[in-house]
């Protein structure tokens, strides 16, 4: 048996919340959670909203049926099947929304402040280190820092960057998140980081996104 590829066209879904014009200061790129829509997972962020930010958050392109086979649905960035593969589409497609709609904006002016949540840290890590526009903020909220991004390569990409993590002292994937192993991987690399807790599980928290997002303000000064 021979495994083969093709390449096919393929639409991806994505959400904005706010307007995009030269009133824009902050623009938020955040990426959902395994078995989560980026419809749902982008309200989180309208808290946010104060008529100079805009937001966008595009969505996994591998959807399923979260239990069974009807119902509701949820999406996911990549399994462990044809991994590589998956990595690459989408990298792709955020590049491509990314192109879309900010072709023309000039990221030394406009804060880019890129979030992920539980699978979609991961997801905007990798984007990051195969970018060369300018991030103002990363926060890594309730996920870590995927192993397969190469430091010894881009390390330096990263410690530019101020990191945020955020994590519920009740999440239940906690012992994978291991937070000690976490800060000491984060010394380790000589990022420059904070680290913010809240009481509550594996979830974004509406008044912890406003109080990171005013430190996103801060780190950029």
């Amino acid at each position: 048996m021979t495994q083969h590829t093709i390449t096919v066209n393929k639409t991806g879904r994505y959400y904005t919340s706010g307007i995009l014009d030269e009133n824009t200061e902050n623009v938020w790129l955040v990426c959902h959670g395994y078995g989560q829509l980026a419809e749902f997972f982008i309200k989180h962020f309208q808290v946010l909203e104060n008529g100079k930010t805009f937001i966008v958050a595009p969505e996994g392109l591998s959807k399923f049926y979260l239990d069974g086979v009807s119902g509701r649905m949820g999406a996911a960035w990549m399994t462990k099947e044809d991994r590589e593969n998956e990595v690459s589409d989408y990298l792709n497609f955020i590049n491509k929304v990314v192109e879309k709609l900010f072709s023309t904006t000039d990221f030394t002016k406009v804060k880019l402040n890129v979030l992920g949540f539980s699978q979609g840290t991961a997801t905007i890590c990798r984007w990051i280190a195969q970018t060369d526009i300018n991030v103002n903020r990363l926060v890594l909220w309730a996920g870590s820092f995927p192993v397969d991004v190469d430091l010894a390569v881009h390390g330096n990409r990263f410690r530019a960057i101020p990191v945020t993590v955020v994590y519920g002292h009740q999440d239940e994937y906690l012992e994978y998140l291991k937070p000690a192993d976490y800060k000491k991987f984060l010394d380790t690399a000589g990022f420059s980081y904070n680290i913010v807790t809240f009481e509550g599980k594996h979830e974004m928290n509406s008044e912890v996104l406003k109080e990171v997002a005013v430190e996103s303000i801060v780190h950029s000064r």
